[in-house]
């Protein structure tokens, strides 16, 4: 993996993203974490941001009907809302107000940038990818244009093409938030965890304590990172801060479940991804819940929520947004179908070659004994330098 260039703050050198296979892990950080610490003292009932920011953007509609960039902000922030929720239907009203946009003028530049970040919402990453690209080159000079291209590199597997693009946002605003976060998950990505976590502490400094979601989807991602480093008591304060922050969200639960994963409390646990599907009634959030039940030997109500989840999950297979990973385990791991882990899993890693997906597609070949073709597509998901304890669990086994 090449070493991207440094960013220059005040404070100092950051490097974007470590050569992990060349240079090996960067030492540890102080361990003082000041931007931990919950800030905010919003009432739960009060509006989130992405509310605030729908409001707004109806109140500009309403005073003049025909400005295509209220349209386009209404668009934006109902996609914020989807994240907040993780209700696609918001995604669907985003695509309204973006054909109103688009009707009020056609050509515009931010009308065609909703556009994009609209299908990274969907999952349409290959789309989104080549949009962005056109786009790139339409304005190269587009801060939030190099922040799609990151994300959809980063689900295709693209990553030399999101580290270029996460260093041009760098280099042109360094220190911007978005650049930062996604620079924190290349690293992680590139195995770099200390880093990835220090890139975040600084996002989080910068962000107003008005963004409650985003300070929260930043502390979960701290709570994930702290995790994978075998620090449970700092994974599980920034998870709790999170759900402080934003009660409910659904991220925040997920990964407060994982640290009680971690402890061996798997009650605990099945209670915390219940409470995260009934908020986010998703087939990959069902399986994991059925996974806790399994794992605190409530096997009846496992097995008929693995039931639920198939169903659910064969119902979207053939959408961009779908579960296909998670069914493919499913029947690696618990139905004992793994050929058809592998069927399923084919299709997807012709279309995307990101490190789960990699590790996913080796674990189903893995389970049908096809050992040399598992090694294979697992060391080209290796390469790319994650530590994610899950990929390393399936990998000590494929490659011993």
């Amino acid at each position: 993996m090449r070493t991207i260039t440094a960013l220059v703050l005040a404070g100092g050198v950051v490097g974007l993203v470590a050569a992990a296979a060349a240079t090996g892990p960067r030492p540890s950080l102080d361990p003082r974490a000041p931007s931990l610490e919950v800030r905010s003292s919003a009432a739960p009932t009060s509006p989130t941001p992405a509310e605030n920011a729908i409001a707004a953007a109806r109140a500009r509609i309403e005073r003049n009907p025909s400005r295509a960039e209220s349209h386009n902000e209404l668009a934006m922030a109902l996609a914020r809302r989807a994240r907040e929720t993780a209700d696609p239907a918001f995604y669907a009203q985003a695509t309204s107000a973006l054909v109103d946009a688009r009707r009020l003028a056609p050509g515009n530049f931010e009308s065609d940038k909703v556009e994009v970040w609209l299908l990274l919402g969907r999952h349409e990453f290959g789309m989104a990818f080549e949009k962005a690209k056109a786009l790139n080159k339409r304005v190269p000079d587009d801060l939030m244009t190099y922040g799609m291209l990151v994300d959809a590199s980063v689900e295709l597997g693209k990553y030399a093409d999101a580290e270029d693009a996460a260093q041009w946002m760098l280099n042109m605003r360094p220190g911007t938030v978005p650049g930062l976060t996604r620079a924190a998950y290349l690293r992680e990505l590139f195995g770099d965890i200390e880093g990835s976590l220090e890139l975040m502490r600084m996002a989080i400094d910068r962000l107003p304590e008005k963004e409650r979601e985003e300070r929260a989807w930043i502390l979960t991602h701290m709570s994930h990172l702290d995790l994978v480093a075998g620090r449970s008591d700092r994974a599980q304060q920034s998870a709790e801060g999170a759900l402080r922050l934003f009660p409910g969200y659904h991220y925040a639960l997920a990964a407060l479940a994982d640290v009680y994963d971690r402890a061996g409390d798997h009650a605990r646990e099945a209670a915390l991804l219940e409470e995260r599907y009934r908020a986010a009634p998703h087939p990959e959030n069902l399986f994991r819940w059925a996974e806790a039940l399994r794992h605190n030997g409530q096997r009846r109500e496992s097995r008929k929520h693995f039931e639920a989840f198939e169903q659910q999950a064969r119902q979207e297979m053939n959408s961009a947004d779908n579960a296909n990973r998670e069914l493919a385990l499913y029947y690696a791991d618990y139905a004992g179908r793994p050929a058809e882990a592998v069927t399923l899993m084919e299709r997807e890693v012709a279309g995307r070659r990101d490190v789960v997906t990699l590790d996913v597609y080796a674990w189903s070949l893995f389970k049908v004994g096809r050992r040399d073709e598992a090694r294979r597509f697992m060391t080209e998901a290796l390469a790319v330098g994650t530590v994610e304890p899950s990929i390393r669990r399936h990998a000590e086994l494929i490659l011993q």
